[in-house]
């Protein structure tokens, strides 16, 4: 089946123009829509993949957080973060007319579907949290947050490619060259001297320092929005961020979400992987 969507921009209520990609389901479908939220330094182009094939059986949106992928920079550095970025989202959602949706959030994407649970539980019909939840491992997140924003720019792809492999082949150990040059090619961008930077502003990274997690509630009280709601939650194997004392917390608290943990991978999964992918899409069956 082709791939069937359209790209948009909607406006912040500061006046940012936003990206989203608006994937139509090539169903008619009374499913609620999904849309997926990317990490902290990522963007909409890491679900491409899983959008076209949830976008089979229904509407799925991604969007580019402000100062990431297409989205404009946000001159004021303080407004990077979750909550702004939340923000944008139930804005974007009323942009699209949507009232209740599926949250798909990796790392700080599934942060803001806490928040967003929290704030408006009627609006958040499931959630998927990818390799996050309300406690972070003290080491992976000084990895994380050092590293933010701060990839040197390169010359041309193939030394994107090769410094995109050597920050990340912790993560993906197994990954082949093409995955490793699509990575690449969403997490560059062309500049003006005909060089590579980084897909996005490094204010962004400056400002998840000044502010650690960003989050302004406890993480916890943020969690329990979710025990009412369906839960799914993955998590890398190998990941150093978000470790298995805490996603056996968040079992004991909420005994009936679902847990999946995908094999040789740290923080996050891509989500194409086949365990990755059948969760989700068994999740989704049941919603």
């Amino acid at each position: 089946m082709n791939c069937v969507f359209t790209d948009g921009y909607c406006n912040s209520t500061d006046g940012l123009q936003l990206f989203f990609r608006d994937y139509h389901s090539q169903l008619e479908s009374t499913a609620d829509p999904v849309i997926c939220l990317p990490g902290l330094t990522r963007n909409s182009r890491d679900f491409h993949d899983l959008a076209f094939r949830l976008s089979q059986h229904r509407r799925v949106i991604t969007t580019d957080l402000r100062g990431r992928g297409y989205s404009e920079y946000d001159p004021v550095r303080s407004n990077y973060h979750p909550a702004q970025y939340v923000a944008d989202i139930w804005n974007l959602l009323h942009h699209l007319k949507i009232s209740k949706v599926i949250v798909i959030g990796t790392s700080l994407g599934g942060w803001m579907a806490m928040i967003m649970a929290h704030e408006k539980p009627s609006a958040v019909a499931a959630v998927v949290m990818n390799d996050i939840g309300p406690e972070l491992n003290p080491a992976g997140l000084a990895r994380v947050q050092a590293g933010a924003g701060r990839l040197p720019p390169v010359a041309n792809w193939d030394e994107a490619v090769e410094q995109t492999r050597r920050n990340y082949a912790v993560v993906f150990p197994d990954w082949p060259d093409s995955k490793w040059l699509y990575y690449a090619q969403t997490t560059y961008r062309q500049t003006a001297n005909g060089g590579l930077d980084i897909n996005l502003d490094r204010n962004v990274g400056v400002a998840s320092r000044e502010s650690v997690s960003g989050l302004q509630q406890d993480p916890w009280q943020l969690f329990d929005a979710l025990l009412s709601i369906p839960l799914l939650v993955l998590r890398g194997e190998k990941s150093d961020l978000f470790s298995a004392a805490t996603l056996e917390k968040m079992q004991l608290r909420k005994q009936d979400m679902t847990a999946v943990v995908v094999s040789n991978r740290g923080h996050a999964p891509y989500l194409d992987e086949p365990e990755a992918l059948d969760a989700i899409e068994k999740f989704l069956d049941d919603q």
